[in-house]
This record gives C-alpha cells, sequence and structure tokens, in this order.
C-alpha cells in the first residue's frame, strides 16, 4: 500500500514538473513593483509600442517613420547605408532629466532607483527591445554607462565582463555598437584630467580603462572608438604646464592606437571635438584644432574625427563648417546628431529637427560620399518636461525623419544643379591655363606680377550669397 502511494506521489510531481515546462518561462511587467522573485524578467519593456514602420509623409501616426524608408535608394545607396543610425546608451537609458538646476524628473518604469549589476542587466534588455523596435542596427555606450563601478579595478572589469556578455547575447547579428568609449570625465580621480592630469597613477588607471573599454567594443565587433577628452584642457595656465600636457596625450593616444593594432581591432579611433564644457578650455577645441593636433603629433593616420553638432555651436561654428573642415582634411568619420539652442549657452543635447541644418549636414556627408565605418549617433536627449517611455520613441522618429529629408533634399539639389552652378561659375577663372598653374604650385610671384601688369585693375563679380540662398531653401 505505501509503494502504491509513493508510486502515485511522483508521478504527480512528474506531471506537475512537465506541465511548468510547457507553460513556458514565468513573466511579470517590466516595473519594478512586479512580484518576480528571484526569476530575471524576459517580457516588453515598452508593450504599448510596436514596431516602427514608414508610412509616408502624410501619416499622422507619431509613431511612425514618414520620410525615412530604411530601404530606399537614393543617389546610389539606401537610406540606412547614407545613415547608420545609432542609438546612444548613455541618454536613452542613463538620462535622468536633471540639470544644473533641478533634481532628476524621469524614472522609467524598470528603474529601481540602483546602479547594481542586476539594474544594469535590466537596462541592457531594454536597451535591445528599443533598437529593434525602432528597426536600427546600431548602439554606442561608455564603459561605465552599462556596468556599475566595483571597489577595484579588477571588480569593475569583471562587471563591465558581465554585462557585455548579456549584450553579446542580446544584440545578435544584426546589431553592433557604432562605437564604444571610457567614460574619463565622471569619476572625481579624472578631476584634472586623465590622459593630461598632473597624476602619473591617474594617466596609468585611465590608460588601463580604455584598454579594458577597446577590448569589449572589439569583442561586440565595435567599427569605431571614440576619444571624447571633456576634462582634457585647463581651468587656468598659470598652474598648467600646456606643451607637457599635450604631449602627453600625443603619446596617450599613439599607445591607444598601437593597442588597437596589436588585438586586432580594425575599427576607426576617432576624437571628439568640443570648445569647452566642463573644462575651460578644451585641447580638441574644434576640428581645425584636433586636426591640426593630429599633423603635429603624426597621428592623423589612426584617428578621425566625430563631429558634434552642439560642439560645433559651442566653438562659434555651424555645424556645415565642421563638416566640412574634418571632410576636406579626410578626417570626417562620424556625426554626433544633435543640435544647441541659440538662447541658450550651454551644450543642450536636443535632437535636430531643423530641415536647413539637417539639408546642410547631409550634403557634407553626400560630398564625403557617406560615414561608413562610422554613421549618425544620436547624441541626444529628452527634455527635462518629457517623461512618457513612448517620448523615447517619438524623439528619435523625429530625428531620423529630419536627417532622412535632408537627404531627399540634397537629392534634389544636385538633381537640380543650380547650386553647383553657381559656386563653379564663381571660380571659373580659375579653370583657366593660369589658374591651373596657380593651383598646381608652378606659378611664382614674378610670372604673376607680370600677369598683374598685363590685366590691369581685375574685375570682381558677385557673389550672389541671395541667389544661393534662394536656390538651397528653394530644395526644402
Amino acid at each position: 500500500m505505501e509503494a502504491r502511494k509513493i508510486l502515485l506521489l511522483l508521478l504527480c510531481l512528474d506531471f506537475s514538473f512537465l506541465a511548468v515546462i510547457a507553460a513556458g518561462p514565468p513573466t511579470c511587467p517590466a516595473d519594478v513593483d512586479a512580484k518576480c522573485g528571484e526569476v530575471e524578467w524576459k517580457g516588453e519593456f515598452f508593450p504599448n509600442v510596436p514596431q516602427i514602420n514608414y508610412e509616408g509623409p502624410s501619416s499622422k501616426n507619431p509613431l511612425a517613420f514618414k520620410w525615412y524608408n530604411a530601404e530606399e535608394v537614393i543617389l546610389g545607396k539606401k537610406m540606412k547605408d547614407w545613415m547608420r543610425f545609432s542609438v546612444a546608451f548613455w541618454h536613452t537609458f542613463r538620462g535622468t532629466g536633471g540639470d544644473p538646476f533641478g533634481a532628476p524628473t524621469k524614472q522609467w518604469p524598470w528603474e529601481d532607483g540602483t546602479n547594481s549589476l542586476a539594474m544594469a542587466k535590466r537596462r541592457m534588455r531594454a536597451n535591445f527591445e528599443f533598437i529593434k523596435k525602432l528597426g536600427v542596427e546600431w548602439w554606442c555606450f561608455h564603459d561605465r554607462d552599462i556596468a556599475p563601478d566595483g571597489k577595484t579595478l579588477e571588480e569593475t572589469n569583471a562587471n563591465l565582463d558581465e554585462v557585455v556578455a548579456l549584450a553579446k547575447e542580446l544584440q545578435g547579428i544584426e546589431i553592433k555598437p557604432l562605437w564604444g568609449t571610457a567614460q574619463l570625465f565622471h569619476h572625481p580621480r579624472y578631476m584634472h584630467g586623465a590622459a593630461t592630469s598632473p597624476e602619473v597613477g591617474v594617466y596609468a588607471y585611465a590608460a588601463a580603462q580604455v584598454k579594458k573599454a577597446m577590448e569589449v567594443t572589439h569583442y561586440l565587433g565595435g567599427v569605431n572608438y571614440v576619444f571624447w577628452g571633456g576634462r582634457e584642457g585647463y581651468q587656468s595656465l598659470l598652474n598648467t604646464d600646456m606643451k607637457r600636457e599635450l604631449d602627453h596625450m600625443a603619446a596617450f593616444l599613439k599607445s591607444a592606437a598601437d593597442w588597437k593594432k596589436k588585438i586586432g581591432f580594425n575599427g576607426t579611433l576617432l576624437i571628439e571635438p568640443k570648445p569647452q564644457e566642463p573644462t575651460k578650455h578644451q585641447y580638441d577645441w574644434d576640428a581645425a584644432t584636433s586636426a591640426g593636433f593630429l599633423l603635429k603629433y603624426g597621428l592623423s593616420g589612426d584617428f578621425k574625427l566625430n563631429i558634434e553638432c552642439n560642439h560645433a555651436t559651442l566653438s562659434q561654428h555651424s555645424c556645415f563648417h565642421e563638416l566640412e573642415t574634418a571632410r576636406i582634411n579626410g578626417l570626417l568619420g562620424n556625426i554626433d546628431a544633435n543640435t544647441g539652442d541659440p538662447q541658450i549657452g550651454w551644450d543642450t543635447d536636443q535632437f535636430l529637427v531643423d530641415i536647413g541644418e539637417a539639408t546642410l549636414v547631409m550634403l557634407s556627408v553626400v560630398r564625403n560620399g557617406g560615414l561608413a565605418p562610422g554613421g549618425f549617433n544620436f547624441d541626444a536627449k529628452l527634455r527635462r518636461e518629457s517623461t512618457d517611455p513612448e517620448d523615447l520613441f517619438i524623439a528619435h522618429i523625429s530625428g531620423m525623419d529630419t536627417l532622412a529629408r535632408g537627404l531627399r533634399n540634397v537629392a534634389k539639389l544636385i538633381e537640380e544643379g543650380d547650386l553647383d552652378g553657381l559656386v563653379r561659375k564663381r571660380y571659373a577663372s580659375f579653370d583657366s591655363e593660369i589658374g591651373a598653374a596657380i593651383e598646381g604650385g608652378k606659378a611664382d610671384f614674378e610670372y604673376l606680377e607680370k600677369k598683374a601688369l598685363e590685366w590691369g585693375e581685375p574685375t570682381v563679380s558677385s557673389g550672389k550669397q541671395e541667389l544661393a540662398e534662394m536656390m538651397f531653401q528653394s530644395a526644402l
């Protein structure tokens, strides 16, 4: 009798086990109030947001593309290949809405208020659901944004390895990092800089951090690696040896280029210019300054530039100017797609939604033949007052549509040819034999003096700036 009871009990347990398997893994809501025990939640973070699709300019759906049609061919390339859009992990999933004058305003449903390893993994799952629903193939990250600091460098690296292993699993083969980077500006150890710190211990720590960040970027299949020197500069020259700091920064970047080759990383190394903020003066002030630095230290063969439009504003340039400066020097590698507010003097990192500016940006990209292996990274954040999860999608859709519309406008400008024709006509005198001699470096001052005496007072034609502006505006 007892044996029969035991057998019956075992059979019941067996059927219960099979029922659990058939039911699939347990799920629970994304918010942290859900009672999920120790089970890692794998449901939807954005359950009310569908896959974002192209619906055309007449669509009124805020969760659809009106101008960005990924597979559409324009000027010989698919739109997605011109753009190579990327989601910035730090703004999209670590942005809090806080500013120098106010506390954070955003608490996403999946956040628990900690910077734990478990929370880092949950954010990573949210990241890839967002990327897949948005329909892009790239993402960007700082090492400390995706994984928390530990008590030691060894523990910190272990945390990063654990989160990166999950990211590798989640991204699959269709999604990769457009670039990775090391956050060398937030921790107090970097208050005097990283590569330009007067403390050799900080320099060594920064080198170890970059080494690890480059390795995980390579492991994830990243195609670029960025250096942003937010604290590589000075607050006062009275206590600064500028030459020594610049020499140290060059040595640091040279070591990075050497390490890239040693680990077999084929990605492009990028420097991101910015004039100031948080440092009073940053050594990579703008595209021209950065190009001069790379040339001086023999690094132009190893590095290109990551141009951020809002940083261009802070350096008193247009984004178009910075892109063209990088392009004509063979250094245009990537673009951080954002903009600032002309009425606010700091780096506001807004999504680019100005059609005219987007058209100029895309004009430079088309002249460059594209950005690959670079692309457009949305280094932009929601406004402090935008607090709904769907706002993350709306902001990216708007930014993607704006740049797509810019590309369509450039195609129209090229097809019409009027603006190009005006520029060619303006420089037509240099298409002469003498102009060719000047541009070929074969016309010395003595020869040019003879020509000036022969020709007399030169005639100067109108620049036709208003006509050029009219032609440009007609394409918008």
